[in-house]
Protein backbone atom coordinates (compact mmCIF):
# COMPACT_ATOMS: atom_id res chain seq x y z
CA UNK A 1 0.00 0.00 0.00
CA UNK A 2 2.56 2.37 0.76
CA UNK A 3 4.34 2.08 -2.72
CA UNK A 4 0.31 2.87 -4.57
CA UNK A 5 0.38 5.74 -1.99
CA UNK A 6 4.26 7.00 -3.19
CA UNK A 7 2.77 6.48 -6.72
CA UNK A 8 -0.35 8.69 -6.27
CA UNK A 9 1.07 11.42 -4.37
CA UNK A 10 3.79 11.61 -7.46
CA UNK A 11 0.57 11.62 -9.64
CA UNK A 12 -0.48 14.54 -7.75
CA UNK A 13 2.70 16.48 -8.03
CA UNK A 14 3.71 16.18 -3.92
CA UNK A 15 7.61 15.82 -3.41
CA UNK A 16 8.14 12.07 -2.41
CA UNK A 17 10.40 10.45 0.40
CA UNK A 18 9.59 6.51 0.40
CA UNK A 19 11.15 4.48 3.67
CA UNK A 20 10.85 1.11 2.50
CA UNK A 21 11.73 -2.69 3.84
CA UNK A 22 13.14 -5.20 1.39
CA UNK A 23 9.99 -5.73 -1.10
CA UNK A 24 10.02 -6.83 -4.65
CA UNK A 25 7.54 -4.16 -6.06
CA UNK A 26 9.08 -1.52 -8.20
CA UNK A 27 10.09 1.50 -6.52
CA UNK A 28 8.59 4.88 -7.57
CA UNK A 29 10.88 6.41 -10.46
CA UNK A 30 10.63 10.47 -8.85
CA UNK A 31 10.43 9.65 -5.11
CA UNK A 32 13.63 9.86 -2.92
CA UNK A 33 14.07 6.37 -1.55
CA UNK A 34 15.15 5.10 1.78
CA UNK A 35 15.89 1.17 1.86
CA UNK A 36 16.09 0.23 5.26
CA UNK A 37 16.28 -3.45 7.15
CA UNK A 38 15.42 -3.08 10.38
CA UNK A 39 12.85 -1.30 12.29
CA UNK A 40 14.97 0.12 14.23
CA UNK A 41 16.51 1.53 10.55
CA UNK A 42 12.78 2.70 9.67
CA UNK A 43 12.36 4.64 12.87
CA UNK A 44 16.14 6.81 12.32
CA UNK A 45 14.87 7.28 8.88
CA UNK A 46 11.95 8.55 9.37
CA UNK A 47 13.15 10.88 11.96
CA UNK A 48 15.49 12.71 9.66
CA UNK A 49 12.77 12.92 7.38
CA UNK A 50 9.64 13.85 9.69
CA UNK A 51 10.56 17.59 10.27
CA UNK A 52 10.83 18.23 6.38
CA UNK A 53 7.49 16.84 5.71
CA UNK A 54 4.15 18.20 5.38
CA UNK A 55 1.91 14.72 4.91
CA UNK A 56 3.31 11.79 6.66
CA UNK A 57 1.30 8.13 5.85
CA UNK A 58 2.64 5.34 7.58
CA UNK A 59 1.64 2.18 6.31
CA UNK A 60 4.39 0.10 6.46
CA UNK A 61 3.57 -3.17 8.70
CA UNK A 62 6.71 -2.81 11.01
CA UNK A 63 6.99 -6.19 13.26
CA UNK A 64 6.33 -5.11 16.78
CA UNK A 65 9.22 -7.43 18.45
CA UNK A 66 12.79 -8.35 17.36
CA UNK A 67 15.30 -10.89 18.95
CA UNK A 68 17.22 -9.51 21.60
CA UNK A 69 20.63 -11.81 20.50
CA UNK A 70 21.16 -11.47 16.61
CA UNK A 71 24.30 -13.24 15.39
CA UNK A 72 26.02 -12.38 11.90
CA UNK A 73 26.32 -15.87 10.83
CA UNK A 74 24.14 -19.15 10.74
CA UNK A 75 23.75 -20.73 14.00
CA UNK A 76 24.08 -24.54 13.56
CA UNK A 77 21.69 -27.33 14.16
CA UNK A 78 22.14 -28.12 18.08
CA UNK A 79 24.22 -24.96 19.01
CA UNK A 80 21.09 -22.74 19.77
CA UNK A 81 18.65 -22.78 22.75
CA UNK A 82 15.05 -24.13 22.20
CA UNK A 83 13.88 -20.19 23.04
CA UNK A 84 14.62 -16.63 21.03
CA UNK A 85 13.68 -13.95 23.82
CA UNK A 86 12.34 -10.58 22.10
CA UNK A 87 12.63 -6.99 23.06
CA UNK A 88 9.75 -4.35 22.06
CA UNK A 89 10.30 -2.42 18.71
CA UNK A 90 10.51 1.22 19.16
CA UNK A 91 6.88 2.06 18.08
CA UNK A 92 7.86 4.71 15.30
CA UNK A 93 4.16 5.75 14.82
CA UNK A 94 3.81 7.29 18.50
CA UNK A 95 7.28 8.33 18.29
CA UNK A 96 6.43 10.51 15.47
CA UNK A 97 3.01 11.56 16.93
CA UNK A 98 5.11 13.18 20.09
CA UNK A 99 6.91 15.89 17.88
CA UNK A 100 4.15 16.30 15.25
CA UNK A 101 3.69 19.68 14.55
CA UNK A 102 0.12 21.15 14.50
CA UNK A 103 1.31 22.14 10.46
CA UNK A 104 1.93 18.47 9.91
CA UNK A 105 -0.43 15.24 9.23
CA UNK A 106 0.23 11.95 10.17
CA UNK A 107 -1.30 9.09 8.91
CA UNK A 108 -1.29 5.58 9.94
CA UNK A 109 -2.68 2.39 9.03
CA UNK A 110 -4.23 -0.40 11.39
CA UNK A 111 -3.83 -4.02 9.93
CA UNK A 112 -6.92 -5.26 11.87
CA UNK A 113 -8.01 -8.73 12.83
CA UNK A 114 -10.34 -8.51 15.78
CA UNK A 115 -12.30 -5.48 17.37
CA UNK A 116 -11.10 -3.50 13.85
CA UNK A 117 -12.81 0.09 15.13
CA UNK A 118 -12.08 -0.23 18.31
CA UNK A 119 -8.92 -0.19 18.20
CA UNK A 120 -8.31 1.80 15.29
CA UNK A 121 -9.75 4.81 17.24
CA UNK A 122 -7.38 3.78 20.24
CA UNK A 123 -4.91 4.28 18.07
CA UNK A 124 -5.94 7.51 16.83
CA UNK A 125 -5.46 9.08 20.07
CA UNK A 126 -2.67 7.13 21.19
CA UNK A 127 -0.26 7.96 18.56
CA UNK A 128 -1.37 11.75 17.99
CA UNK A 129 -2.79 10.97 14.73
CA UNK A 130 -4.66 13.14 11.99
CA UNK A 131 -6.20 9.56 9.75
CA UNK A 132 -6.08 5.95 10.33
CA UNK A 133 -6.65 3.67 7.70
CA UNK A 134 -8.30 0.56 9.03
CA UNK A 135 -8.29 -2.81 7.05
CA UNK A 136 -9.23 -5.70 8.12
CA UNK A 137 -6.41 -8.38 7.18
CA UNK A 138 -8.25 -11.09 8.42
CA UNK A 139 -10.15 -10.79 4.90
CA UNK A 140 -8.92 -12.85 2.09
CA UNK A 141 -7.07 -11.05 -0.68
CA UNK A 142 -7.08 -7.63 1.44
CA UNK A 143 -3.61 -5.59 2.10
CA UNK A 144 -0.56 -7.98 2.49
CA UNK A 145 0.34 -9.68 -0.42
CA UNK A 146 -2.04 -8.39 -2.48
CA UNK A 147 -2.63 -5.89 -5.57
CA UNK A 148 -5.98 -5.05 -3.62
CA UNK A 149 -7.32 -3.55 -0.34
CA UNK A 150 -10.49 -2.35 1.30
CA UNK A 151 -9.96 -0.10 4.56
CA UNK A 152 -11.64 2.24 6.59
CA UNK A 153 -10.37 5.74 7.28
CA UNK A 154 -10.87 7.54 10.58
CA UNK A 155 -10.03 10.54 11.51
CA UNK A 156 -9.24 12.21 14.74
CA UNK A 157 -12.76 13.63 14.93
CA UNK A 158 -14.88 10.88 14.01
CA UNK A 159 -15.63 11.37 10.85
CA UNK A 160 -15.55 8.02 8.53
CA UNK A 161 -15.08 7.00 5.00
CA UNK A 162 -15.30 3.27 4.03
CA UNK A 163 -13.45 2.34 0.53
CA UNK A 164 -14.37 -1.03 -0.76
CA UNK A 165 -12.20 -3.67 -2.11
CA UNK A 166 -10.31 -2.35 -5.34
CA UNK A 167 -6.85 -2.13 -6.74
CA UNK A 168 -4.39 -0.28 -4.41
CA UNK A 169 -3.49 2.73 -6.64
CA UNK A 170 -6.83 3.87 -7.05
CA UNK A 171 -7.51 3.02 -3.16
CA UNK A 172 -4.10 5.31 -2.41
CA UNK A 173 -5.62 8.35 -4.78
CA UNK A 174 -8.79 8.22 -2.97
CA UNK A 175 -7.04 8.62 0.44
CA UNK A 176 -4.55 11.04 -0.44
CA UNK A 177 -7.87 13.09 -1.51
CA UNK A 178 -9.22 12.78 1.66
CA UNK A 179 -6.33 13.45 3.86
CA UNK A 180 -4.33 16.24 1.74
CA UNK A 181 -8.12 18.36 1.98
Amino acid sequence: MGYALAEAAIEFGMKVTLVTGPVSLKEPSRAKIIRVDTALEMHDAMHREFTSSNLIIMAAAVCDHRPIEVFDQKVKKGKFGKCVTLIDNPDIVMSLGKIKSPLQKLVGFAAETENHFNNAKEKIILKNLDWIAMNDVSRPGNGFESDYNAVSMISRFGERRDFKLQKKLPLARSILELVSA
